[in-house]
């Protein structure tokens, strides 16, 4: 069993939003890893940040990432820094991953100021252009497709990649 697709990106992409969507129209299931995350801890990300440190908040989420991968066969949306962990990035090389790419200014737009997101606590525009810098190289390793989501619906990316996903492999 595994992910008819994992969707990767920056905060702001659109992965839980676009995931969910594809997978109405795939007629298939979806998760999102945060979501996860945060019903095995019994509490929000922010507080996982704050109680426990990102290093624990990362341990976990590489063993629920693994853990769905394994048994999960729908749609699965992981949060934004989940490929920074080399075994992730390992684990994805044998699924259907489609990047999400945003821009800083859409990103930001999507973002806002960051509420929920503790990354971006601090300056979140400054940081987010940092995370893109930084990540944007390790989504395009991980990726079997790209989307372009800058300036575009929900319903127009899903439909995109939903097609993709139909497509029979070359």
């Amino acid at each position: 069993m595994a992910p008819r697709a994992v969707f990767v990106g920056a905060p702001g992409a659109g992965k839980s939003t676009i995931g969910a969507a594809v997978a109405a129209l795939l007629a298939t299931e979806f998760a999102d890893a945060d979501t996860i995350i945060e019903e095995r801890a019994g509490k929000p990300i922010p507080e996982i940040f704050i109680d426990d440190g990102e290093e624990a908040f990362r341990a976990l989420e590489r063993q629920v990432i693994a853990e769905t991968l394994d048994s999960f066969d729908g749609v699965l949306a992981l949060g934004g820094g989940a490929i920074l962990h080399d075994g992730t990035r390992k684990l994805l090389t044998e699924h259907t991953v489609v990047y999400l790419s945003v821009e800083l200014s859409d990103a930001v737009k999507r973002v806002g100021l960051g509420a929920g997101r503790p990354l971006l606590n601090l300056n979140p525009r400054a940081t987010l252009k940092f995370l893109l810098d930084q990540r944007r190289p390790l989504y395009a390793e991980v990726a079997t497709h790209t989307v372009t989501t800058d300036g575009r619906e929900p319903h127009e990316i899903a439909a995109e990649v939903a097609e993709l996903l139909r497509a029979p492999a070359a």
